[in-house]
Formats: structure tokens, sequence, C-alpha cells
């Protein structure tokens, strides 16, 4: 594949060289091809450099103030020069001064008295590489781009998929609403608060939470599993009706092992979505369901999740009960500190009441009480 930088404009030559014969030996031979630039001394060369970059740099090594080797380990410490090819042009041709140039980051060195053919052909090489180069860096930065945009892409998708996954098990309960998403967001909240406690900081990272925020949704995928004649009762279950709806976190819980099983492998997302589905109505002192449970046996996730879910059912009504006001639904959970919830996170979910209660404005619906 050919790389032609003179295809959307035609290349900067800059010749550096205190001897004006020079210059013009350099502009006759390659003034036809490019536009070529003068400077007659080092510190003119960094000022025109500065302006305005040239695409190739011809440069003397002996010249007064500053010499060629100093202009050009200037350029080659800064970021936004380093990049330009740079040529000694010299009659300096010991091989240890052309060891000392290339050292110092150029890339060709032609002894004087120059040869037309051979300055014609460096030059074309030269710019023909870093064409080249600039060609694949940019092909890089456009892949880097694509790559991050894919993997926004997938992440959104991923969101959406956990949405709608909790969505559906949500929806053969017609009340819960917007409940999936004032949970996730709850939860979200109480991480971010938990994270900034000595206990939790180092472990609470924002990956972390972002994977706990993505697998809140699937808290009740379970219930997909439970009949209609108890999911759907209007009134309290008996015993064995509630038997069977306990029975919704192991259904949760074997079919995120399922969908594991299928990848091959689990990211953050799917590990705390299996233990919130299977364990979020564990209770701190080991009354809870499914395995009783208790303190920090129960994994995190859970215990959030716990507090989240808890605090929601609270607020909202149901066709089996009248949802209490924000207010008495934090003093209860404020009652279950150290019972039914983590102590911990009800010390956090305490600082951030009024947080929560936002939350359940911003996706407050018919059944969700201010």
């Amino acid at each position: 594949m050919k790389m032609d930088v003179y295809n959307s404009k035609q290349a900067t030559v800059l010749a550096v060289d205190d001897t004006v014969t020079n210059i013009e030996v350099v502009k006759g031979v390659l003034a036809n091809d490019y536009l070529v630039q003068a400077a007659i001394s080092g510190p003119v060369a960094l000022k025109i450099i500065a302006k305005q970059k040239p695409d190739l740099i011809l440069l003397d090594v002996m010249m007064p103030e500053m010499d060629g080797y100093e202009v050009c380990r200037q350029l080659k410490a800064d970021p936004a020069t380093k990049d330009i090819p740079i040529i000694f042009l010299t009659a300096k041709s010991q091989e240890e001064d052309e060891a000392k140039g290339l050292s110092l980051g150029a890339v060709d060195y032609i002894a004087k008295p120059i040869s037309p053919p051979i300055l014609k052909e460096r030059v074309k090489n030269h710019l023909l590489l870093k064409a080249s180069r600039d060609y694949l860096a940019k092909q890089n930065e456009v892949l880097e781009e694509k790559v991050l945009e894919r993997t926004s892409q997938l992440s959104s998708l991923q969101d959406v998929a956990m949405v709608a996954m909790g969505a559906l098990a949500e929806s053969r309960d017609p009340e819960t609403g917007n409940h999936i998403r004032r949970t996730q967001y709850y939860v979200k909240a109480l991480s971010q608060k938990l994270a900034q406690t000595e206990k939790y900081r180092e472990y609470l990272q924002p990956d972390i939470i972002s994977a706990l925020f993505k697998s809140a949704p699937l808290h009740d995928v379970g219930k997909v599993g439970v009949v209609d004649s108890i999911l759907l009762k209007p009134g309290k279950l008996t015993e064995e009706e509630f038997e069977e709806m306990k029975q919704h976190t192991t259904y949760g819980r074997d079919a995120i092992e399922a969908a594991i099983g299928s990848l091959g492998s689990a990211d953050n997302f799917l590990q705390f979505a299996k233990q919130i589905a299977y364990s979020h109505h564990e209770k701190w002192d080991g009354s809870g369901y499914p395995q009783g449970l208790a303190g920090e046996d129960i994994p995190l996730s859970a215990r959030i999740m716990a507090v989240a879910d808890v605090y929601d059912a609270l607020i909202s009504t149901r066709p089996y009960k009248v949802g209490f006001g924000h207010e008495k639904s934090v003093a209860i959970i404020l009652e279950g500190r150290g019972s039914h919830f983590d102590p911990d996170i009800i010390d956090c979910f305490n600082a951030i009441t009024e947080e929560f209660q936002q939350i359940a404005q911003r996706f407050q619906d018919k059944t969700t009480l201010e």
C-alpha cells in the first residue's frame, strides 16, 4: 500500500544552514517537488518550527550560536516536534560524527558536497516513511476509538439486557412498576456511600459499584419460576405458598448459574447477580432465607440489595398492603439495624435517606408514595 504525503498537500522541507550558497543548492535540487523553507541559524530554525512544523528538516551541523546537534537535541526532546524526521547535511563526515547524529534521533546523515540524486531520493524515502508512520498512528487512533465505542455499546447493551430480564420477571406482577429502576439506583447510592468508609474503601472501586448497579435488576429474576396462583395472589400467602414463593431465590440462582455455564466464565456483574438473587432475603441475625446465613457470611452485594429492596417494598402500595411514607419506611429500616440489616450499611443508609427519597420520586409510579 503506497503512502503518498503529497496527495493532500505539498510537503514542506526546512533547510537549516548558515551558508546561503548551501541553502540555494538545496532549493535548486528540491524546489520542483517540495516547498523549501530556509533558516540561517539554529535559533531561527526553532522559531520557524514553533510557528509551523515542516514535514522534514535538513540540518547542518557546524553553525554559530547553536550547532545542529543541539537543534536536533531540542527538537527530539519536545513531544510536539520529536517525530519530525531530521537529516543531517554536513561536511563532518567522520564515522563518529554520523554516529552522534543518529544517536540524537536523526533519520539519516548525508555528507557534503551534496549529490543531488542522493539528496532527492533520501528526502523522498524519509517523507514516505513519515507518511506511513503517521497513517498507522492515525489508524491506531481510529481503532482505539472504535474499540472504546464498541465497548461502550456492549456495556449499554448489557445494562439494557439486565433490566429487560428483570422486567420480565417483574412483569408477572404489574403492581411493581418502576421497582427495578428504583432499587438499582438505591444500590448504587448505598455502594458509593459505603465506599467512603475505611472498611470498604479499597474494595468498592468504581468498577465494582458499576457491576453491582448492573446486577441489581436481576434480584427477583427467579419469580419467573413461581406459579401465577401464588405470585399474583392478592391476599396473604399460606405457609405452604410462602415456602414455594421463597423458592424464587433458588430459581434465580440456578438461572444465572446456567447463563454463566453457557458463557464459560462470569464477569463480576453475573457473580453479583447470582449472589443477590439467591441471598438478598437473608438477614443479619440469621433468620432469613434460603440458607439462614448470618452476618458477613451473607455476600455484601446481597446485604446492600436487602436494604434497597425492603425500603422500596415499604414505600410501595401492593394489592395486599398500603405503602408507608418515606419517614416511616426509614424508621422501620433503622429499627432493623443489627437484626435484619448489616449495621454498617444501615449507617450509610441513614446518611443518605434524602437521596433515596429523590430516587423514589424520580422513578415514581402510581403505587409509590412520596
